[in-house]
């Protein structure tokens, strides 16, 4: 099978993207308008990009039809932001908050997500998350337009809270204890407790 992506509609060119770039990490991002109000939504267009600076990446597509995610809004707004990783134990509060709710209503409040004051940024964390990077805006880098064109938001990271009980003995995190979700096609989602090795060579 061939495909000439550049004869697929985005929606396509989309589902065949997110079912077969496998498996994504998500950023469970938290964010603050202006006038206080908080945004919690998941990202599975995710990544580090490097430590020195130390800095990470999401990507929040436009939706269908063609206008920012609340995130987007509430970054341009006020450039902070927080991603919580996302272990399975809140795989289902995660995905909740992929509703689309109302601008200024809260995915922390209606969902029953616990929060917790974040440190050196105003957006709140996830208190329950096993790992929270707290950010501040790096750039945005907008690609294409109108229904699903991505603003990709660059963001420093400033400090991680780390839970004490997902480290192993060398006080280094364990992937098992971990048990961050990712994202597969369609419904499905996968788990860090299923790996492997393999040695690198020198």
């Amino acid at each position: 099978m061939r495909l000439d992506f550049s004869q697929l509609a985005p929606r396509d060119a989309y589902q065949w993207m997110i079912s077969t770039i496998l498996p994504r990490p998500i950023a469970w991002v938290s964010t603050i308008s202006a006038d206080g109000k908080t945004n919690l939504a998941p990202f599975s267009f995710f990544q580090g990009v490097c430590a020195n600076p130390p800095t990470l990446m999401f990507v929040p597509v436009n939706n269908r039809q063609g206008q920012k995610k609340d995130t987007v809004r509430n970054i341009e707004a006020v450039p902070e932001f927080v991603v919580n990783l996302v272990p399975r134990a809140l795989a289902e509060q995660m995905n909740a908050c992929s509703a689309l709710l109302p601008y200024g209503e809260s995915e922390f409040e209606k969902f029953g997500i616990a929060a917790a004051k974040s440190e050196l940024v105003r957006p709140p964390r996830v208190a329950a998350a096993p790992v929270a990077y707290e950010c501040r805006l790096l750039r945005v880098v907008n690609i294409g337009e109108g229904p699903l064109a991505a603003h990709v938001i660059f963001g420093s990271i400033l400090v991680a809270h780390v839970r004490d009980d997902v480290l192993g003995p060398n006080g280094k995190p364990d992937v098992a204890k971990l048990d961050l979700v990712g994202r597969l096609g369609g419904e499905a989602y996968s788990t860090t407790r299923d790996t492997f090795s393999i040695e690198r060579p020198d």
